[in-house]
């Protein structure tokens, strides 16, 4: 790389807050590892991920990735296809949700084609790479097409086959979009407006720099498919461009956007791609910035294999939230808010589902990234004041899907751990608010029912949707309140909201052993079968929502009948049939298929509810039994390959399971500072924090037999206890593990061993 490039890179690494070695000749290869196309064979009746070729920055503000799929389709890349029609600069974190802010460019060979379906060229995944840092493609028309990322952009380079006409066609895509030509500085610029959630007069901006004099122009229109040679400008639904060039061009295009302006496109795309001449160094210094970050973790003494599984995960946990934030002229943070449409001081994070993230992949970011987080924490308090609520599932706005208001749980993870960047007591004035009162978006913007939860302790069903899981959230969430306000000294709020942190009592039924829908009445919902999924419960059933305490697992084996009958019911999960009826749902739907496909009983790990439930064994006096299934989870459920997941990888959440779970503790109840311990998948593994220390998991002689924990040292002292504390980690240290094929049954058995529960707890 010549030493501009290399000066930019590290500038880059240095805004990014990047850490590891100190020269790029000194850092592992460590993305060679990582398979973009993990988990991308999905389907609408099967996941396997849910995921795209993701080709970004760690969380950056724009992705690209190539499109199988028709304008407007959830399922943008499926690698059961064999056709791409557009390469995209994209958003979407959620095949159901979609995508917004999106264009594309499309290479054509010959005759002029716009049409997204006739325009699609045939490929085959031998002639593809899918890196953190690079996607290249060869497609069947004869275009070698290859992307590296940046922050807020992307260097693109198309290789044209000679002997025929050259096009690159932009397409709007599915909303309002504006495109201008300016030939006489080879460039297309413009704006889109697609997607959902959205502000009115929110766009954005763009702007196409190519590096070759393009011959011919013109712009189309989607609806019409009208083409307009020579036209320099086109405004509507699906406005797009083309411009030409000549056989056997290879084009390179500067392409970079904002949420601000046209001015700060231009901003954007001059700050950082304005002094790379080739793609090979927007390439290498991306490939160096994901190293580095990469390289924060450093797994050792496991099979090539779970290596690469490893890493590929741990890039696709490392996307999550998006950077929604821009640096103005002088550098500094500014952004136009998704919520009121006005430009902000300050940083703002997007495109995050809080019910899925809040279990691992938000933990992980407070554990690795405390700077970064802490600025997340910032945002979710500037939302608050911008709209008057705390987002639940920003996409960029408020969407409000799913259930609860786990806002909340990311405040108190943050504080109980150290990250100090907000007010506590306005969070709890907004978490009071939110949990008080029902806001405009979906089901999980603000409390629907909060009075009913007073006067019954419980939402009644079917009185209320779900109304069974929603009083398992919503009673973690109080928690969360309470203890956020006892570790700040707000003793009227932690009185407010812990009168209500126990909720999940009343859904409890002992004669069956589960959680179950009443009425309003107090009579239990009627032809209960806990295979049956839906009605009271969020996609899932019986079997998966008994275990959403997390806040006080010791309360719940109370319920259960004690720790013998705890520990019996958590088998139980395992032991019992693969089978499922539809419920409410009235047909299968794909979390249902996927857990039968995982052959582990009931438990679903393909969908959030029930991803913590093997570390319960820790709560209990037989933990190995968390080393075992936990172990059993990671060698079953996940590869690095196509199939990789065993459900919707979620923005990050199914990603972070691993990766915790392979480092050996994960985070079962967030808003304490201990990480559960399980069984690390790998000989050793090594975290370099955020201020520059290191802690170390050391696991002696493991292997795939051998899971168990026989004796554990913590800095060279005995260790007994199931958990670590945020402390214990982030001060740096050795976790000496010494792994066996049989389980140690008296270690980790004693009461005071096991982690955090309310019911257990002195606040």
């Amino acid at each position: 790389m010549p030493l501009r490039a290399s000066s930019l890179a590290l500038l880059t690494l240095l805004a990014l807050g990047v850490r590891g070695a100190a020269n790029a000749d000194e850092l592992p290869d460590l993305v060679r590892h990582v398979n973009t196309l993990q988990g991308t064979n999905s389907r609408f009746e099967l996941t396997r991920g849910n995921t795209y070729p993701t080709c970004a920055l760690p969380f950056g503000m724009h992705t690209w990735t190539p499109q199988t799929g028709h304008n407007g389709d959830g399922w943008k890349y499926q690698y059961h296809k064999d056709t791409i029609r557009g390469f995209q600069q994209a958003h979407q974190c959620s095949s159901w949700s979609n995508d917004y802010a999106v264009f594309s460019l499309m290479p054509v060979v010959g005759d002029l084609k716009v049409d997204q379906h006739a325009r699609a060229a045939r490929f085959s995944h031998d002639d593809e790479v899918g890196k953190p840092h690079y996607y290249g493609v060869k497609l069947a028309n004869g275009v070698q097409t290859e992307i590296s990322p940046t922050t807020r952009g992307a260097m693109l380079r198309f290789r044209f086959p000679a002997e025929r006409d050259a096009h690159l066609v932009l397409d709007g895509y599915t909303g309002r979009s504006e495109v201008r030509l300016d030939p006489d500085n080879n460039r297309i610029v413009g704006w889109v407006r697609n997607g959902r959630n959205q502000p009115r007069g929110f766009v954005n901006h763009f702007v196409v720099q190519f590096d070759t004099p393009y011959q011919a122009f013109g712009c189309w229109r989607a609806r019409s498919g009208e083409v307009e040679p020579g036209q320099d400008q086109a405004r509507g639904r699906g406005a797009g461009a083309y411009v030409t060039f000549p056989p056997g061009a290879v084009v390179q295009a500067k392409a970079a956007s904002s949420y601000v302006s046209a001015e700060q496109a231009e901003l954007n795309l001059n700050r950082e791609l304005g002094d790379y001449n080739q793609l090979e160094e927007v390439k290498q210094a991306a490939e160096e910035v994901w190293n580095r970050h990469l390289g924060t973790i450093m797994v050792e003494g496991g099979s090539e294999e779970r290596t690469d599984t490893f890493y590929s995960c741990y890039f696709r946990a490392s996307l999550f939230p998006r950077k929604f934030y821009e640096r103005d002229e002088n550098g500094d943070p500014f952004y136009r808010s998704p919520y009121d449409g006005e430009l902000h001081q300050g940083y703002l994070y997007t495109d995050t589902g809080l019910w899925d993230t809040f279990r691992a992949q938000m933990p992980l970011n407070a554990l690795l990234y405390p700077e970064m987080h802490g600025r997340y924490m910032q945002g979710l308090m500037a939302a608050y004041r911008q709209c008057g609520w705390l987002p639940s599932w920003s996409f960029p706005g408020e969407a409000g899907s799913m259930i609860g208001n786990h806002a909340i749980s990311l405040l108190t993870d943050a504080w109980a751990k150290g990250i100090h960047t907000f007010d506590p007591a306005v969070a709890l004035e907004a978490y009071d608010h939110e949990s008080s009162e029902k806001g405009p978006w979906g089901p999980a913007n603000g409390r629907r029912g909060a009075d009913v939860i007073d006067r019954l302790g419980y939402l009644p069903y079917p009185e209320f949707r779900e109304g069974t899981a929603k009083t398992l959230e919503y009673a973690y969430d109080d928690w969360c309140g309470y203890h956020l306000a006892t570790l700040t000294g707000h003793d009227d709020y932690a009185q407010k909201f812990a009168a209500r942190m126990r909720s999940y009592q009343h859904v409890f039924d002992a004669e069956t052993g589960f959680m179950r829908g009443r009425d309003a009445d107090g009579k239990w919902n009627d032809r209960f079968d806990p295979i049956e999924w839906g009605g009271p419960y969020t996609e899932g059933s019986a079997w998966h929502w008994v275990w959403s305490v997390f806040h006080d697992p010791a309360g719940l084996a109370e319920l259960l009948g004690g720790d013998q009958a705890f520990i019996a019911k958590l088998d139980a999960v395992f032991d019992a049939p693969a089978e499922f009826k539809p419920g409410t749902y009235g047909a299968p739907i794909h979390e249902m298929r996927e857990m039968v496909l995982g052959q582990m009983g009931q438990y679903a790990h393909g969908n959030q509810p029930i991803q913590h439930m093997p570390y319960l064994y820790a709560y209990t006096s037989e933990p190995w039994k968390a080393q075992r299934w936990t172990r059993e989870v990671m060698r079953k459920l996940y590869n690095a390959t196509e199939d990789g997941y065993p459900g919707d990888e979620d923005q990050g959440q199914t990603s972070s399971w691993f990766v915790l779970s392979a480092l050996g503790f994960y985070s079962v109840c967030p808003g304490v500072d201990q990480y559960v311990i399980g069984s690390p998948a790998f000989a050793k593994a090594t975290i370099t924090l955020e201020d520059g220390g290191k802690f170390v998991v050391e696991a002696d002689g493991n292997s795939p037999e051998n899971v168990y924990i026989q004796r554990a040292t913590l800095n060279g002292r005995p260790f007994e206890r199931n958990y670590l504390t945020h402390e214990e980690v982030t001060s740096g240290g050795v976790l000496k593990l010494q792994m066996g094929p049989e389980p140690n049954r008296d270690r980790g058995v004693r009461p005071q061993d096991r982690p955090y529960s309310v019911s257990t707890a002195a606040e």
